[in-house]
């Protein structure tokens, strides 16, 4: 087995000793470099701090697999942290301090409010930012600059492999399609009805919510007096657990179906026993393919279950430490440009990009929550 495969199956703490007894070795035959910096940005705190922390995992483990083989041509990899709570302010303030600091990769962001608001500082200072989460249409329909790539499906996406469950699996059901007007939640609403319409099934209400109220009981009832059997909620997870509630108060037996925002744990704490029987779609399960096998075996050794956005942060900093390797050059322009021209082995399998800067991989699956637990739907 080559070295560098068996090093990603040690336990963590001796892979980082292996990488500084390298990097000590190589500070004694030369001058010292200056560590090279990428920055992991997500929710670390708030309703959606799970998902952000998986994008921490999958950043730091892929930095500690490419320290404990020599890093980048002798260079170490440091990870920085920013929390930016989903909200574009905070964002706005990261994207900056990764300039500032001197950052060459960021990977992360999860909400497109923040992503959006952060995009223009990594364009304009030329850095690669990387999402393995935002889904919003709008990131690379208006993509600033060619610094900034997406390793999540679209929201169209998402809305069509949405669509076409619905039309399958609700075929003879009475199905209503709601959405909170928000730049997540409408463009995935309209694509998943546009969709479910394409594949012969036409919905029995379209109707929009406000996000973020108290309660939903006149929506409950508008929906109950239109008898409808399923609710596709094109929300954040807050809102349509509440919806949930409101309408099990009022004894509807509907089923919920969204989108990714309901992966969230935080839509099982809200909606407590209630979530059980909620269908969503959601990345594909990477762990059920065969190219992560071995990075699944040192993640799970170092106590990290390689679910949600993990592994696609991960093959992020493969993405760029290859490019970067590749290019030869330390220039954002030029390893944006080496990453989309070339389609790379990651941990998803090969990796290319289109001219929008999207990836060419498989988009999303039906998941289930039941018994507190996100599992793939078993007859997806």
């Amino acid at each position: 087995m080559p070295l560098s495969a068996s090093l990603t199956r040690l336990p963590l703490s001796l892979a980082r000793l292996l990488a500084f007894s390298a990097l000590g070795l190589t500070a004694l035959a030369g001058p010292a470099r200056a560590d090279i910096r990428v920055m992991a940005v997500g929710p670390m705190s708030g309703p959606y701090q799970a998902l952000g922390k998986q994008i921490r995992s999958g950043v730091e483990m892929a930095v500690d697999a490419l320290n404990a083989t020599g890093g980048i041509q002798g260079e170490r990899i440091v990870v920085d942290i920013e929390d930016d709570a989903c909200k574009a302010d905070n964002a706005l303030a990261a994207a900056n301090r990764a300039v500032g600091r001197g950052d060459a990769l960021v990977v992360g962001h999860v909400c497109a409010e923040a992503a959006l608001a952060a995009a223009p500082v990594y364009v304009d200072n030329a850095l690669v930012a990387i999402t393995p989460a935002v889904t919003a249409d709008r990131f690379t329909d208006h993509r600033p600059g060619p610094t900034l790539f997406r390793l999540a499906a679209r929201d169209d996406a998402q809305g069509a492999a949405a669509g076409a469950f619905l039309a399958e699996r609700f075929g003879g059901a009475r199905i209503a399609v709601l959405n909170d007007g928000s730049p997540y939640g409408k463009p995935l609403a309209e694509a998943t009805k546009r969709a479910m319409n394409e594949a012969g099934k036409r919905e029995a209400r379209a109707d929009s919510f406000d996000p973020g109220a108290k309660e939903y009981s006149a929506l409950a009832d508008r929906l109950i007096a239109d008898a409808i059997d399923v609710v596709f909620v094109g929300g954040d997870q807050g809102d349509t657990a509440l919806i949930l509630k409101a309408l099990r108060a009022k004894g509807s037996e509907a089923v919920i179906v969204g989108g990714d925002a309901l992966a969230s744990g935080e839509f099982k704490t809200s909606a407590g026993s209630l979530a059980d029987g909620t269908l969503l779609t959601f990345f594909t399960d990477w762990r059920r393919g065969g190219a992560a096998d071995a990075v699944d075996d040192a993640l799970r050794t170092a106590g990290v279950e390689p679910q949600g956005y993990v592994l696609p942060a991960y093959a992020a900093v493969q993405l760029w430490a290859a490019a970067r390797r590749a290019s030869g050059s330390d220039k954002g322009a030029d390893i944006a440009t080496t990453i989309a021209g070339t389609a790379t082995p990651t941990v998803l399998g090969p990796v290319g990009f289109d001219a929008k800067g999207d990836a060419d991989i498989q988009g999303f699956s039906i998941f289930r929550w039941q018994d507190g637990v996100l599992t793939p739907d078993a007859r997806d």
